[in-house]
């Protein structure tokens, strides 16, 4: 089977978009973990699909493969890319955008002065039970031992589970090996991306994340939105908050508890081909 597809990025995050309007896809973890291969496939972080939207209100169903072949339900850049695609791809012309995920609907806006796209991610889940974290009692810190150290950290759900933890430099944060023994931690059911966050000042924090599924990446939309989040909880940050991470920055704006958080960010298309799967 040929697949036709583009490679994108958002901050360096990296995708193959493929669209599965225009065409039949079937793809099973093994040929998406082929795919994401950096030596013989395409490469990337995550495989995206454009599918036809499942609610009648919706424009598109958004569905999310990380490179290990399995599905998650949300990522940030990948949700710019997404909307990037569509536009280039002449799919929809509209400047806001509606699209199911298994998280639950996501409005997608383009802003046309400056390239840039705003992706409303939707009310963040606090409650242990909906991130999901292995405890009762709703905390602003939770705490685990990762060998024979305890780390405490705040967690919240954006549609995927984040643990972040505060850190005084993110360039000597131990990423790696902290990130990789919390992100399947049984503290974690469903496995979780792990963030580091240094807080400059109110508007501004540096941040690493190790994604689940993944490893580090250049940057996390979601997790970006998840540290500003935990950031304001514990009273560390301002509304509007500048999130330098390795691959750029995010813009990122929550007004607090029910509301929704919103993310600005840049999509870029590197190039488009063809694989044989």
């Amino acid at each position: 089977m040929l697949i036709e597809f583009t490679k994108m990025h958002g901050l360096g995050n990296d995708f193959v978009v493929i669209d599965a309007i225009r065409q039949e896809i079937t793809l099973s973890p093994e040929q998406i973990r082929f795919i994401a291969d950096r030596h013989f496939g395409v490469g990337c972080d995550q495989l995206l699909l454009v599918e036809y939207g499942q609610h009648s209100d919706a424009d598109f169903r958004y569905r999310i493969f990380n490179a290990d072949g399995s599905e998650v339900a949300q990522c940030g850049n990948g949700a710019r890319c997404f909307a990037r695609f569509i536009r280039d791809k002449k799919l929809s012309y509209k400047d806001n955008i509606l699209v199911d995920t298994h998280a639950g609907q996501l409005l997608l806006t383009f802003d046309d002065d400056d390239g840039l796209i705003t992706v409303n991610m939707g009310v963040p889940r606090h409650k242990p039970a909906l991130i999901p974290l292995q405890t009762e009692q709703e905390e602003k810190f939770y705490t685990v031992k990762v060998g024979d150290v305890e780390k405490a950290f705040g967690a919240v759900s954006l549609g995927n589970p984040h643990a972040v933890l505060q850190v005084t430099d993110v360039k000597l944060a131990a990423v790696e090996e902290v990130g990789e023994a919390l992100e399947s931690h049984v503290f974690f059911p469903e496995r979780a991306n792990i963030g580091f966050m240094q807080v400059i000042d109110k508007n501004n924090i540096k941040l690493r994340v190790y994604e689940r599924g993944a490893g580090e990446t250049l940057a996390c939309g979601s997790g970006a939105c998840a540290a500003v989040v935990i950031g304001i909880e514990q009273h560390l940050l301002a509304n509007n908050v500048l999130v330098e991470l390795p691959g750029g920055q995010l813009k990122i704006y929550w007004e607090g508890r029910d509301h929704p958080v919103f993310m600005t960010g840049p999509a870029v298309s590197i190039f488009g081909g063809s694989i044989e799967i």
